[in-house]
């Protein structure tokens, strides 16, 4: 027993030098709180030439990391261990930080580039006022498909994904509010339903698409997709473009049943350490020069209006990524559903996975 306890008391000791060497190299090379930015965001979701810049402007050192989930990146601001200065969720988990008292209030004083994000993507139900949030992104989520592979079949609804001759051509992304959004919406339901009797019947519909889903990923859609492995996906509307951009025989549609309208946006998580580098860092992405850098990078729909003034004509003019107000007025934005709901959403999709396999 004594060997034991001198064995933990060791491995403490020696966890406290490592913390104590890592805290001195960052202090010896010039980073802390206050001149680091710890930055929470979605994979391949910025111009890396940005970040760049933002250091060369500002002296701060950016450290970047990425989450694959709204909900695995609530997890990990709620749980605390790891302070973020910044972060970009969508906006039904901006809803529920707020709710769990996870936010900073923002100061727009000090992001006099606000006034070129177009009013629309401002006030929004999530966010009324933009008191905890600043528009970053926004999308759809719809239906990519290679026409080429499927000889000229067009896709304009999601019940088109139930047809027969599609076996073993479809990919799905692995997300339950997604895909239990898409089988509400090809019955005519609401994506936000919380009627149960509903939501199992959308999952059993899910399972009668079975012999037609090829498989269920991540981030490799894009790669996927574009090298044909596969004919249709679903897809945001930005991982679309990107595909889209390396195969010409790609096409993107908003299904006609409806479909879901996203919004990310910027975020001051509670245990931020550095407010005012936060505040710099949304400004300097609301600048319109760098807000169109940043959409011709990443390929999403930016919200800023004068960014979008700059993007090339066919960017700007392409009304799949950019859709008029009478489409985007038909689409629903989720909404916090509840931890209840959701987990309920998150079990039916489970069992729907569990039965491909």
């Amino acid at each position: 027993m004594k060997q034991l306890v001198r064995m933990f008391a060791l491995v403490f000791v020696v966890s406290l030098l490592l913390l104590s060497w890592t805290n001195y190299l960052n202090t010896s090379e010039g980073y802390s709180g206050e001149n680091t930015l710890t930055i929470y965001n979605w994979g391949d979701y910025i111009d890396p030439d940005l970040i760049d810049k933002f250091e060369q402007e500002t002296g701060l050192k950016v450290i970047y990391q990425t989450f694959d989930s709204n909900e695995a990146m609530m997890t990990k601001i709620s749980q605390g261990g790891t302070t973020f200065d910044l972060a970009i969720p969508s906006e039904y988990a901006i809803e529920k930080m707020k709710e769990e008292n996870l936010l900073i209030p923002i100061d727009q004083s000090k992001l006099p580039n606000l006034t070129y994000i177009d009013p629309r993507f401002m006030n929004l139900d999530f966010d009324r006022k933009n008191e905890y949030s600043i528009p970053y992104f926004w999308g759809t989520v719809g239906i990519i498909y290679n026409s080429s592979m499927l000889q000229g079949k067009e896709i304009t609804s999601w019940n088109d994904l139930w047809d027969e001759s599609l076996r073993n051509q479809i990919l799905l992304v692995d997300g339950a509010r997604e895909i239990m959004g898409m089988s509400l919406n090809s019955l005519n339901y609401s994506l936000n339903d919380k009627n149960k009797e509903h939501l199992q019947e959308a999952k059993q519909k899910l399972q009668s698409l079975t012999p037609n889903i090829k498989a269920i990923v991540g981030d490799e859609i894009k790669m996927l997709i574009a090298n044909e492995e596969a004919a249709i996906g679903i897809v945001w509307s930005g991982d679309a473009a990107e595909m889209m951009g390396e195969n010409e025989n790609l096409n993107y549609v908003v299904p006609k049943e409806g479909s879901n309208l996203w919004f990310d946006n910027m975020v001051i998580p509670k245990t931020a350490q550095n407010i005012e580098g936060a505040h710099l860092f949304m400004n300097f992405m609301l600048d319109p020069e760098n807000a169109a850098q940043n959409a011709e990078y990443v390929g999403y729909s930016t919200p800023n209006a004068k960014a979008f003034d700059l993007l090339p004509e066919e960017i700007s003019g392409d009304k799949r990524f950019y859709p008029d107000p009478q489409l985007t007025d038909k689409l629903e934005v989720y909404e916090n559903l509840g931890k209840r709901m959701l987990a309920y959403y998150n079990e039916l999709f489970l069992e729907f996975k569990m039965y491909k396999k």
